[in-house]
């Protein structure tokens, strides 16, 4: 949990790791508001999280900056909780959601999953949200997400970045593992916030920063070497998706991790579109080596296991 001076008051941020994306509660006077809801693997606890920090308070709205498995896969649970819990997207895959396509959201083809959760309203680009005492506008912020957004506050010079901005780069960029041009919408996310000037960001994934200079240059510099080597991002969010699965569920059999991977059409896809000149399971089985050689994953017998 972090609540730190330079955030507005009553404002806590939840760092949950990589599975599920942080938390943002307003808690404060006022209407109380999460931003993004984890994983449905850890909507348990999620909802434990924001009723200690309530205190017996209701949840009067609940926020998603995109809607990747791992921002909204608790959103099911809390608004069973909280009925009159009001839920809001960004706008462009609303009719999605209210005829509840778990294969144009992506969590099929991505092999993730994500209960069936109702919307309300939509957080429109250009607008502004009052999320405690204060009111957050609302940005565009397609890149990693064509839909996603970003919410400031111009008083502190708050950002929560969701995964448009890291301390040290980005989310994947799905639109081009898809084969549609989308590295250029990542360049000028990353100009509107800088543009924005925040003193600090509170990130997708990862802690709180201020070093907002230098997380934009990293991010350019990891972006630059994707637009030059475009197999590289391809590589690399092949292995991402890998190891998703991993923090799912800890440990699985080598054959079983392969075949799961196989069976799962976003491998399939970047497999086709950028790795043909391999068979497929020896690549995915490459990809699985190249975890335990970055010590994101170990092998124990016939075993691969997060670490």
């Amino acid at each position: 949990m972090t609540d730190l001076a330079e955030l507005p008051p009553g404002l806590t941020v939840f760092e949950r790791g990589w599975l599920s994306s942080n938390n943002v509660l307003f808690h404060g006077t006022g209407p109380t508001a999460l931003v993004d809801s984890g994983y449905c693997t850890h909507a348990g606890q999620t909802l434990a999280l924001v009723r200690q920090a309530l205190g017996g308070r209701s949840l009067d709205l609940l926020l998603n900056t995109h809607l990747h498995s791992d921002h909204c896969g608790g959103n099911a649970v809390l608004q069973c909780e909280y009925e009159s819990l009001e839920t809001r997207i960004p706008p462009g895959v609303a009719e999605r959601v209210r005829n509840w396509d778990p294969v144009a959201l992506t969590y099929v083809p991505t092999g993730q999953q994500c209960p069936r959760f109702r919307i309300d309203a939509l957080l429109e680009p250009g607008s502004e949200v009052l999320l405690g005492e204060r009111h957050w506008q609302v940005h565009a912020a397609p890149g990693h997400d064509a839909h996603s957004v970003i919410l400031f506050e111009p008083r502190s010079r708050n950002l929560i970045s969701a995964d448009a901005l890291w301390e040290n780069g980005f989310g994947v960029i799905f639109q081009e593992l898809e084969g549609e041009d989308a590295f250029d919408d990542v360049a000028k996310t990353l100009d509107v916030i800088e543009s924005l000037r925040p003193l600090a960001v509170i990130p997708g994934h990862g802690k709180v920063f201020t070093g907002v200079g230098q997380a934009l240059a990293n991010a350019r510099r990891r972006l630059d070497g994707f637009v030059r080597d475009p197999t590289k991002h391809a590589a690399h969010a092949a292995k991402v998706l890998l190891k998703f699965k991993l923090l799912e569920l800890q440990r699985l059999q080598v054959t079983e991790f392969a075949r799961w991977a196989a069976a799962t059409p976003y491998f399939v896809l970047v497999h086709r579109l950028w790795f043909s000149g391999v068979d497929l399971t020896t690549w995915i089985g490459q990809l699985a080596d190249d975890l335990v050689r970055s010590g994101a994953a170990a092998r124990d017998g016939d075993s691969i296991q997060n670490l």
